[in-house]
């Protein structure tokens, strides 16, 4: 999939303001309409600009938009990267999937799964402020004991001229023991203001986990990918195991092979029912770094001559 370049489809720079915007639209828009453009590809087109303007039109997804595409050019290769529009906060609901059906990949890798929409006009004069979203990263860690961390959320704005900025919405999170990636925190009054008498709304976080050096996590279980030595699979031991609720000794049994799963029930995701922790185990094999390493490999692989790995591959060694 290529990046798409927005401000090069509308003919405007980064910096235009929502009226710049506006105004680029209008123009493009009557320029290929299929109904009275004679460019022979005024269809694609009218279908590209009205791509990029749904996007540089609201400022919550265009704010997204230029963080994302900051390090981009259009026509390069591209695949939006995990959680990237975390730390962002935006208005409740999202784009159905009929809308965004009628844009191409590009947009719908990235506001195709009801992750913002725009906000509503002709409020009345007294009225509840709407519900907002963010996504927010946490450590693995905090799951396993609870925290309690600062976060700040950006708010993209745009101004009686239309030029765009962000605010920052700073406050202290409570994030529960045995929370999972995916699930939702909602904040009572967080969300936007609301008009005269009304009441704020709410926020919603939803809670993913940051990546993480060691582990991997599926729904409550946790894995860990376990270096060992060739003598502890084949022979048995007891190793030191990192966990996210800390260190424990765990038995490799002897004649362990690559790829092997060891189970420590409930040592994952705490929970009614916790999530179990997963040692997969990894043959890790000494460096031949030096004459006395290279002779021992060469005695090993005496020892065992009868020995071909490649066997289940119908090949003789």
């Amino acid at each position: 999939m290529e990046f798409k370049d927005y401000y090069q489809i509308m003919g405007v720079a980064r910096h235009a303001t929502q009226d710049e915007i506006k105004r680029a639209y209008r123009q493009l828009a009557r320029k290929y309409h299929p109904d009275v453009s004679k460019e022979p590809d005024a269809e694609a087109r009218f279908k590209e600009v009205g791509e990029a303007y749904e996007v540089l039109k609201d400022p919550e997804k265009r704010t997204a938009y230029d963080q994302l595409g900051a390090n981009w050019k259009a026509g390069q290769e591209f695949r939006p990267p995990p959680d990237w529009n975390a730390g962002f906060e935006f208005s409740g609901g999202g784009m159905s999937g009929e809308d965004a059906a009628n844009f191409r990949d590009f947009f719908e890798s990235l506001f195709g799964r009801g992750a913002f929409t725009g906000r509503t006009s002709g409020a009345p004069l007294h009225a509840q402020g709407g519900d907002r979203h963010a996504k927010v990263l946490i450590d693995l860690e905090d799951a396993y004991t609870g925290a309690t961390r600062p976060i700040t959320l950006q708010v993209p704005e745009a101004d009686a001229q239309g030029r765009l900025s962000t605010r920052e919405h700073r406050l202290n999170v409570t994030f529960p023991r045995g929370i999972r990636a995916g699930q939702h925190l909602r904040l009572p009054g967080q969300g936007a203001p609301g008009r005269g008498n009304g009441r704020s709304g709410d926020l919603y976080l939803e809670v993913e986990f940051r990546p993480h050096a060691y582990y991997r996590v599926e729904e409550r279980d946790v894995y860990l990918d376990l270096p060992v030595a060739p003598w502890e699979a084949a022979l048995g031991a007891a190793v030191k195991v990192p966990t996210p609720g800390g260190v424990v000794e765990l038995k490799i049994p002897a004649g362990s092979a690559g790829g092997s799963k060891l189970r420590l029930r409930g040592r994952g995701i705490p929970g009614s029912t916790p999530g179990d922790f997963f040692a997969v185990l990894q043959i890790a094999l000494p460096p031949a770094d030096g004459d006395a390493a290279k002779a021992a490999y060469r005695n090993f692989g005496d020892q065992f001559k009868a020995f071909n790995p490649r066997a289940r591959l119908g090949v003789s060694a």
